[in-house]
């Protein structure tokens, strides 16, 4: 896999070809699938296996060794510098374990939310994350993947959680702040890599660049998300999953009563086993497509 990167260009092309055509093609004349069970499954793998690439970045440097104003790549094989290559190459994997997230969707019919933001996103990744392993296997951007895996660590298990059921909300009352969160996440990426312009540090100036650009897009994306569900409340039904797009299942939005409307769910989601209702957002704890919806009721002014 690290050899060429055609490996991974080819498995990027095949994931968005089966994310846009050959996934809701098959899936076109059967049942949406209840994968309840599974997601819970799933989400806690994710949840354990980010906390231990987390785990082992702090260890092979940025727990103590490492510096936050420049860091060198080591590419000698001290056993610290091999910690640290072996822990990027685990974090280039999880982006193809990603591709799950992309599966599940399609699975349970939830096409909309496979929108292409969200293809862009999961298939650029690993390609990204591989010339990073390629060129710079550790030193000052390894950082974005220590801040990344974080990340997933809150967000996986918040949505293992969701998927537990409605009795278990009360132990994530703090989903309020998670789109917050990772926008705090994308501003530090790019100024922790943008301090490099300011610095002499014997790290690659292109990979730098490149990496804080990604925290620069989305930090974009998620605060038009942010604008369009806090800012603007005419444009957008309030619910209280405030940015995950796994709904739990007693949830309600404004008053739009969950099952027994008489109401009709326009464009962008398909009903499913979980909820009738949904909302603007970002899917999953990443720019994973942003989308909206129209809900119309029978005699009454539409709801945007």
């Amino acid at each position: 896999m690290m050899s060429s990167p055609v490996p991974t260009i080819l498995i990027c092309i095949f994931y968005a070809y089966f994310s846009k055509v050959l996934g809701p093609r098959l899936m076109e004349n059967r049942k949406p699938l209840d994968l309840r069970n599974l997601l819970i499954v799933y989400n806690l793998v994710q949840t354990i296996f980010s906390a231990w690439i987390f785990y082992e970045y702090l260890m092979s440097g940025w727990w103590g060794s490492y510096s936050f104003r420049c860091q060198p790549v080591d590419y000698s094989n001290s056993p610290m510098a091999m910690r640290m290559a072996n822990t990027c190459w685990w974090y280039y994997f999880s982006k193809f374990t990603e591709f799950f997230d992309t599966m599940f969707f399609i699975l349970r019919k939830k096409n909309s939310h496979v929108s292409t933001l969200h293809v862009i996103h999961h298939g650029c990744m690993p390609f990204s994350v591989w010339m990073g392993m390629k060129f710079a296997p550790g030193g000052h951007s390894t950082f974005f993947a220590l801040l990344n895996t974080f990340v997933h660590i809150v967000m996986y298990f918040y949505y293992m959680v969701a998927a537990m059921g409605p009795k278990y909300q009360k132990y994530i009352w703090w989903k309020k702040y998670l789109t917050s969160f990772q926008m705090l996440q994308f501003v530090a990426i790019f100024t922790h890599q943008f301090q490099l312009l300011f610095t002499e540090c014997n790290y690659p100036k292109g990979f730098m660049v490149w990496i804080a650009l990604h925290g620069v897009m989305f930090l974009f994306l998620f605060s038009d998300f942010y604008k369009v569900k806090y800012s603007n409340q005419r444009k957008a039904v309030r619910n209280s999953n405030n940015g995950a797009c796994m709904p739990l299942d007693d949830e309600k939005s404004n008053g739009v009563q969950k099952s027994n409307s008489n109401g009709t769910l326009n464009n962008t989601y398909i009903k499913s086993e979980y909820s009738d209702s949904y909302e603007a957002c970002y899917s999953n704890g990443s720019t994973k497509g942003f989308v909206t919806q129209t809900i119309t009721k029978p005699n009454s002014k539409k709801i945007e």
